[in-house]
């Protein structure tokens, strides 16, 4: 069956992007920076296989797949909603989630497409070295959420408009150091934040294992991006570290403003208008959004783009507090969380085993 057999709307064709970066060869193999290998390392020692440990014969519920309170879809304090028959609910909860998932995915195949352009331009040996266990670990991330969708939810959503649009932005820009700061600190941090919302939050095991093994991956990512470029933005003049903050503060009013699932509500019927307005209002959805940068602000203030324009910024948003976040410890708690849901599946394999021999 195609993918767009499962996609709720037209999801139109491909399309393309034009890149026209340069391939830079690294010609000095002894040039190298610690932290970066070290990260490399475990980047090698990490790998791991979605068809081994996610046990994939687990279900979905079909009422409520991830198994998330109703708390986490954006239009649940709308009148409107109380109002729906629990078969709506339902829908609701299942094309929300599935839409959810489905940005997910286009998502990392963007990640999949930057890296592999970060090994073609970055000047770096150690940096190339990272990048390509990157491209492997996004290859990973676009096939298990793809089987997530297809085998489980049965149901996608075309990637957002919105989010195409930051993609296009980053991808097409020449210059190496817009590829790591459009996907590695804001893509890939809104995303973190995202994945752990249902990590934590799903009671579903398979939803809530597979965002807990793609953050382990993705807490390297995003610690690749803050280690790359803290050591070039000091060399920048003023006016191209202004630009890269100019920036960054349209990508994240974007993410902040424009992320609305509208193409979910006019698919099931709803008044999109006011679902948007509620969704503009609740204060439920102004804390959902201000959490998503969670992951952002720390990165963003590690890198050296932490001027009175982003500063501002920030503070309008309500998320300037989030620069005292210790990203590094993140990281490190992303990494133990994955480690857990690997014991707690060999603790119920082993009583299954000891189950069967009794």
């Amino acid at each position: 069956m195609s993918s767009h057999d499962r996609y709720a709307i037209p999801a139109g064709s491909d399309w393309t992007v034009s890149a026209g970066a340069e391939n830079v060869y690294a010609l000095d193999y002894e040039d190298t920076r610690p932290d970066l290998l070290n990260l490399y390392r475990k980047g090698k020692n990490l790998q791991w296989d979605s068809e081994s440990r996610i046990d994939w014969s687990q279900d979905l519920d079909p009422e409520n797949p991830e198994g998330l309170p109703d708390e986490s879809i954006p239009i649940f304090s709308w009148d409107g909603f109380s109002k729906l028959t629990r078969e709506e609910k339902a829908k609701v909860r299942h094309h929300f989630q599935a839409w959810q998932i489905s940005q997910f995915l286009h998502g990392e195949q963007g990640a999949l497409l930057c890296t592999a352009k970060i090994v073609q331009t970055v000047p770096g040996i150690d940096a190339k070295f990272y990048a390509a266990t990157q491209v492997i670990d996004e290859a990973r991330h676009v096939e298990t959420y793809s089987r997530l969708l297809h085998e489980k939810f049965e149901l996608a959503y075309p990637v957002n408009q919105y989010l195409k649009t930051l993609l296009d932005q980053t991808l097409s820009d020449t210059r190496w150091d817009m590829t790591y700061l459009g996907m590695q600190i804001l893509v890939e941090g809104l995303a973190l934040a995202a994945f752990q919302l249902i990590r934590d939050g799903a009671q579903n095991p398979l939803a809530a294992s597979v965002n807990a093994y793609v953050m382990q991956d993705e807490a390297r990512h995003v610690a690749f991006g803050r280690l790359a470029l803290r050591d070039y933005y000091p060399q920048l003049s003023d006016a191209e570290r202004d630009e890269r903050e100019e920036f960054v503060v349209e990508a994240c009013y974007l993410m902040r403003d424009r992320f609305l699932a509208e193409e979910v509500w006019a698919e099931l019927g709803l008044p999109v208008k006011e679902c948007m307005a509620h969704m503009e209002g609740s204060e439920f959805m102004a804390n959902f959004r201000s959490y998503l940068f969670s992951r952002i602000v720390p990165n963003v203030k590690a890198i050296g783009l932490w001027g009175p324009r982003i500063q501002a910024a920030y503070a309008d948003m309500g998320v300037l507090g989030f620069a005292e976040v210790n990203a590094e410890e993140l990281q490190a708690h992303d990494e133990n969380v994955a480690l857990e849901f690997d014991e707690r599946a060999q603790d119920v394999e082993a009583t299954i085993a000891a189950a069967a021999d009794g």
